[in-house]
């Protein structure tokens, strides 16, 4: 810490904090000068006269940090539609990640509703960003209330240069696709992710996916991915994570890391060993929520009666909303299967989560919150 401050009045000085630098390192305590919107000085206590501020603030018995990043969400359109962004900043959060899971807002039009899970962003209206550089722009000019750093999701390239996307790219639509991630990663995108989970992704190939992956990595880009299954096979999924990063030369970040489902509740004690061990010879990292629940499409591979399943939204029964399928079913007098079937197309948290594995993955050294 500096202990020579400038001879000038600040506008804000907080004393007494406990800080936190971002960096890792354990926190201090000190005060902190601000200037404008920037950080003017940091120093030890007591150097700072009384009156160095036009704003004093004793933060005695609190901390003090840099602006928290939403490593994780789906904040591509809510940044246009709602920029002051309250639900964030209220919370400390002043940078979001978006375009996770294979879904992003660019570079892709629809002449349609969008498919799921692209319709997770809004319906055709809000797809019209045919290149990342026209929704670079719409954030920029917009000036919303976080900074945004925004991946390109695999889904989105595949839905703009595939007429089937139930099959593997072909050649000259992986062509077209890498041209897209240049084009992205020259206008300012952070990277690139998948969602194999999803029906638009999940025909997609390791070659597939670590030839695109390639092109980010060689602009500096990152890799995030829902991976296929967080269930069952979920160890062969952070295989195949793995070696797609590893071909492609570049940093990769497991999407929402769970172990999902009764029968797997307690198998983060098999997963997170073998992403340790993995760390040790390329970067990769993991995000995590800290709850027990996820949330996505209303999908039928998901519906079971072993967790609790609520409805979030539903385009044909809107007043489902906020209702568990069991007893919207219930009520209809019909199984969960068909009751989904009636709520499509919507949305729903799926409580399929054990909280002791929650508890692991947040104290796991490699985790960031999203």
């Amino acid at each position: 810490m500096s202990n020579t401050p400038a001879q000038h009045t600040y506008d804000h000085v907080f004393r007494n904090a406990l800080l936190f630098d971002g960096s890792g390192k354990p926190p201090t305590s000190g005060e902190l000068a601000v200037s404008g919107d920037r950080i003017a000085l940091v120093c030890e206590p007591g150097t700072l006269p009384r009156g160095s501020g036009h704003h004093e603030h004793d933060l005695q018995g609190r901390a003090l940090a840099p602006g928290f990043i939403d490593t994780h969400t789906h904040d591509d359109r809510i940044v246009l539609d709602a920029p002051d962004m309250l639900p964030k900043i209220s919370q400390g959060v002043t940078t979001v990640v978006t375009g996770n899971c294979g879904i992003s807002l660019a570079p892709v039009t629809f002449a349609g509703e969008p498919p799921a899970p692209m319709n997770l962003l809004g319906s055709q209206a809000a797809y019209e960003f045919p290149s990342f550089a026209d929704y670079a722009r719409a954030v920029a000019d917009i000036v919303p209330g976080v900074n945004v750093a925004a991946l390109v999701g695999h889904s989105a390239l595949r839905l703009a240069t595939m007429a089937d996307v139930r099959r593997k790219a072909n050649g000259a639509e992986l062509d077209a696709m890498l041209a897209h991630a240049d084009e992205a990663m020259g206008n300012g995108a952070l990277g690139f992710s998948t969602g194999l989970f999803y029906p638009t992704n999940e025909a997609a190939d390791i070659d597939e996916v670590a030839t695109v992956a390639a092109c980010f990595s060689a602009h500096g880009g990152i890799y995030a991915t829902h991976m296929r299954s967080e269930m069952e096979p979920i160890l062969d999924s952070i295989a195949e994570t793995l070696l797609t990063a590893e071909r492609a030369d570049i940093p990769v970040v497991i999407s929402h890391h769970k172990c999902a489902g009764p029968q797997n509740w307690g198998r983060t004690r098999e997963t997170l060993p073998v992403i340790e061990v993995a760390a040790r010879s390329q970067e990769v990292g993991v995000d995590a929520y800290p709850y027990n629940a996820g949330s996505t499409n209303l999908r039928a591979d998901l519906i079971t009666d072993e967790y609790r399943i609520m409805i979030t939204w539903s385009r044909p029964h809107p007043e489902a909303t906020g209702r568990d399928l069991s007893d919207i079913a219930a009520g209809w007098g019909v199984d969960l299967t068909e009751a989904a079937r009636r709520l499509d197309p919507a949305g729903a948290i799926y409580f399929q989560m054990d909280e002791a594995d929650v508890r692991r993955v947040l104290a796991f050294p490699l985790t960031m919150i999203g």
